[in-house]
């Protein structure tokens, strides 16, 4: 996977931010550290290998910039699922989630189970919990999943959310579902491949897609 930085650059790089954000002197085991944020880069490069955006993958060469915002949340999120998968050090995996959150206003803890492929467009003021997610998941802003009674949603493959849509408790979304703007899925089935979307009077409607929003982005074909 190509960087932004070197790969000695970019790990000093985050952890000098880690530093700088909380600067409370707690010691960091480095090697420790370098073998989750390898991992976190292997994750990231399997993530991006199958989107379509050439600013994320060209020509099969895969790329990670740390000023680009949406590529830097999805690698700060594997971070910090890796620093808890690989050191349980809880305190700095939730550094990492503390400041994917005040960089991006993204809220996704570390113990979430994201899936391994999915993708952030415009991320701000997102929350994702809990829920079980599958691949070629996208999430755009201001998008909320959550529990209800302590029952989160299942999302099947190529869901997407698009800005300011909410998945709340015991939901079952089918794959290559796509939820349009400002709808709300509320304890509620909905079919494979199909749209749910809200229309002027506010009213929720849900039809069959034929071709689901996320295909664009994926080199996968969702057919």
């Amino acid at each position: 996977m190509n960087l932004s930085l070197s790969p000695k650059e970019f790990n000093h790089y985050v952890l000098r931010q880690v530093d700088h954000f909380f600067p409370d002197n707690a010691r960091i085991d480095t090697d420790k550290f370098s073998l989750a944020f390898d991992l976190a880069v292997d994750r990231t490069h399997h993530c991006f290998k199958h989107l379509r955006l050439t600013s994320y993958c060209s020509q099969g060469e895969t790329y990670l910039n740390h000023l680009h915002s949406d590529q830097y949340a999805v690698f700060l999120w594997f971070l910090s699922n890796s620093v808890w998968k690989e050191t349980e050090d809880e305190k700095l995996a939730a550094k990492f989630f503390y400041l994917n959150k005040s960089l991006h206003s993204f809220n996704c803890m570390y113990d979430t189970n994201l899936p391994d492929i999915f993708l952030f467009l415009h991320l701000m003021g997102t929350v994702l919990g809990k829920a079980a997610y599958s691949d070629f998941l996208v999430v755009t802003q201001g998008c909320t999943v959550g529990a209800h009674r302590s029952k989160y949603p299942q999302i099947g493959k190529g869901a997407s959310l698009l800005p300011n849509t909410s998945i709340i408790g015991d939901s079952h979304i089918g794959n290559y579902v796509s939820l349009g703007i400002s709808t709300v899925v509320y304890e509620q089935d909905i079919p494979d491949r199909h749209i749910v979307y809200r229309d002027n009077q506010g009213t929720i409607h849900t039809k069959r897609s034929v071709k689901p929003w996320s295909q664009q982005f994926f080199n996968i074909d969702f057919s």
